[in-house]
């Protein structure tokens, strides 16, 4: 009897473990107990390599700095600061820039800081020196490979260096190796760029922090580089982006302090008397010193977690129409030319011509907060503003993209009246696939008997920039593209660069309290007749080349921007376009122009930016690289293919020693909810350690299902 009662419990134990409710709790378990098991390695992990920092207890802590946290006690280690410096100086139409980075070495070991920041899209690199207490070493520009591999060098025999590498016009990559326990390394970076000028209103913009990217696409396997900066990137390359691990730097949690503190000053002398002067996101103390030129300066302490924005206007009594500056180098003459096409000629708003206007709205995690707000009110301002004739469509997207209407509807008062109601409803979540609502956006179609606009509104913020600029390239047809870059912190590049293959404008928003203005302005264009045939002649002035070109069709308040390079003297400019009614031309004097350094540089630098939006259109890498890298090496500009490197050549590290690399986190951009944004980055930010967490899983619910299909047989 015994031996029977055993047999039966056994057998009901069986069936019980057997039970599918039963194996999938187990399994569930396990997979709970698996990924606690992962992280418990990680931050051991972590805890080793930190194992040998200067270790502070609690109670030795007395004022605010970074700590990293050691699991399961009460002390902490110092880790690697970073603090800038940012002194403008803007002249005219231009802005000189000078950033400086200080690494501060707070551990007790030898570091490597690598740190990820964004600079002007537009703006050209020229310079960079790494001080060394009295020491400065002046960094070269070098093709990309051979900087990578004096990088290296220099790192493995403990030599102080820094290495700054362009990965996106407006990102780039800064590393310094061999910082000393408790010292400090200064890396001062030197660039040139240009005031915006638009509907008589002057704009600068200097970024300050780089926005977590959607990343796209499957991970493929990391390869070892000599020097790519996967250790500390939040994403994996994927096959739709391969460099995700070098543009997605940590991002600091809520629960952190602040950091990279930024200290700023703005010196502005136009040339002329300017109101109106204001900084749009910052706090800053206004002076006026001798000859008009006024001083910008941050009233408080300030983070790197938005962009800076200056804005001012030309008195009344000095109403802007032109300005042109030139600067001889190497032989060569060079130009900067701005100019206002007669706005007489551009006549007001044909109201017989029908328009379709397609609303393209982002609504994916990174806008939670604050931007979805501002987006909804400029939509729902732009839908306000459409007249009975016009018909209209909206496009939402996030992981995916899909029409608001079946087809475009009127635009009588009760669909304008339903639809911002409909827009007033969305709310923002998911990932950014930008590629699945252009895809509903542009239909590849020319029809003349149509204008048909597009208002993209979205952050930006993607990794996958090339592909969507060349999926515009391929579906513009005769529609036009207009972008607003929405939030504290837009990917301006992609921005412009989608405006620019669109043939429309851009635009940007960053506060509520901005919708009326910018969607005014913006629909004001949308509304206006194009001057199209723009040519600028030099007659007898020999080898001429120009940029952009062909030169972009503009819109009402839009003027000509053209930076120009000749062998002989700028002599008589002719100027023509064609407005909606008849052709204009206006002759400038190029004798009168004044001098001003930098200009060969800025052409320069539009002309990398012109062969490198060739990739867009099929132009052969090969081609444009061999084109970008002599322009850049004679330029001595940084590019893609060309980056900055400062070797101190006094060895400083025991080459027996061990260096520690600390990728730096940066801010989460003001009004960015950071659970909505990583909540679908989690997907491309899977490292190591989660892929086999992931593997495993379904290798214990593979075999679930194996147990269950025997069980069933």
């Amino acid at each position: 009897m015994k031996t029977i009662t055993e047999t039966g419990i056994k057998r009901d134990a069986a069936r019980r473990t057997s039970d599918p409710g039963t194996l999938l709790l187990i399994v569930y378990i396990g997979i709970i107990l698996l990924f606690l098991l992962i992280g418990g390695m990680t931050r051991a992990e972590a805890q080793d390599t930190s194992a040998d920092l200067e270790k502070i207890h609690i109670d030795d802590i007395r004022q605010g700095e970074l700590l990293y946290a050691h699991e399961g006690s009460d002390t902490f280690s110092r880790t690697a600061l970073l603090s800038q410096q940012v002194k403008i100086a803007i002249s005219g139409m231009l802005a000189d820039v000078t950033l400086t980075q200080r690494f501060q070495n707070d551990t007790a070991r030898w570091i490597e800081a690598v740190y990820v920041f964004p600079l002007p899209e537009e703006s050209a690199v020229t310079g960079m020196r790494m001080v060394i207490g009295d020491r400065v070493v002046v960094g070269r520009i070098k093709e990309k490979k051979a900087a990578q591999q004096v990088y290296e060098q220099a790192r493995r025999e403990g030599k102080k260096t820094s290495l700054l590498v362009r990965q996106r016009p407006n990102i780039f990559t800064m590393a310094v190796a061999n910082i000393p326990p408790g010292e400090t390394i200064e890396v001062i970076l030197q660039y040139v760029d240009a005031v915006l000028f638009e509907n008589d209103l002057f704009t600068y913009r200097f970024p300050l922090v780089v926005a977590p990217r959607y990343i796209p696409g499957t991970s493929v396997s990391l390869e070892e580089e000599r020097i790519d900066f996967t250790e500390g990137g939040w994403a994996v390359n994927t096959d739709q982006v391969d460099d995700a691990s070098r543009i997605t730097p940590p991002v600091a949690a809520p629960f952190e302090p602040a950091r990279n503190p930024v200290e700023l000053s703005l010196s502005l002398a136009p040339g002329f008397a300017v109101q109106d002067l204001a900084s749009l996101y910052h706090g800053v103390a206004i002076t006026q010193q001798e000859d008009a030129v006024h001083v910008l300066t941050f009233d408080g302490r300030v983070y790197a977690d938005r962009d800076f924005v200056v804005q001012y206007r030309a008195s009344p009594s000095e109403k802007i129409h032109a300005a042109l500056f030139t600067e001889a180098a190497g032989g060569e003459n060079f130009a900067y030319l701005m100019f206002v096409p007669p706005s007489a000629e551009l006549g007001g708003r044909n109201s017989m011509v029908p328009r379709e206007i397609i609303f393209v709205l982002d609504i994916s995690g990174s806008m939670a907060g604050s931007s979805i707000r501002q987006a909804q009110e400029a939509v729902q301002y732009a839908i306000s503003r459409l007249q009975e004739q016009d018909t209209f469509n909206i496009i939402v997207f996030n992981n995916t993209a899909s029409k608001v209407y079946h087809k475009p509807l009127a635009a009588t008062a009760q669909n304008r009246e339903t639809a911002r109601r409909q827009v007033g409803a969305l709310e923002a979540s998911g990932g950014t696939e930008i590629a699945s609502a252009l895809n509903l956006a542009l239909d590849g179609r020319k029809d003349r008997s149509r204008i048909r606009q597009l208002v993209f509104l979205t952050d930006g913020a993607v990794g996958n920039e090339a592909a969507l600029l060349r999926r515009i390239v391929e579906g513009i047809g005769d529609s036009v593209l207009f972008t607003v870059g929405i939030g504290s912190a837009p990917n301006s590049y992609f921005m412009r660069e989608a405006a620019q293959a669109g043939r429309g404008s851009f635009c940007y928003i960053g506060g509520v309290d901005e919708v009326g203005e910018k969607m005014t302005s913006l629909l004001h264009k949308l509304e206006k007749p194009v001057t199209t045939d723009l040519q600028v002649l030099l007659p007898g002035n020999g080898d001429i080349e120009i940029y952009p070109q062909p030169l972009p069709d503009l819109y009402a308040g839009q003027p000509v921007i053209a930076l120009l390079r000749s062998t002989k003297p700028f002599g008589t400019f002719q100027l023509s376009g064609s407005g909606p009614e008849k052709q204009w031309r206006v002759a400038m004097d190029g004798t009168g122009s004044m001098e001003r350094p930098g200009i060969a540089t800025l052409w320069a630098g539009k002309k990398i930016a012109a062969l490198m939006s060739g990739l867009h259109f099929g132009e052969p890498e090969d081609k444009v690289r061999e084109q970008v890298l002599q322009t850049a090496l004679h330029h001595q500009l940084v590019s893609r293919y060309t980056s900055l490197v400062a070797v101190d050549e006094t060895v400083s590290r025991p080459v027996e020693g061990s260096l520690e690399r600390q990728q730096l986190k940066t801010n989460l951009p003001h009004g960015w909810q950071h659970q909505a944004v990583f909540a679908t980055a989690a997907q491309t930010a899977t490292r190591s350690a989660v892929s086999l967490a992931f593997g495993i899983s379904a290798l214990l619910l593979g075999m679930v299902f194996l147990l269950l299909k025997r069980r069933w047989i």
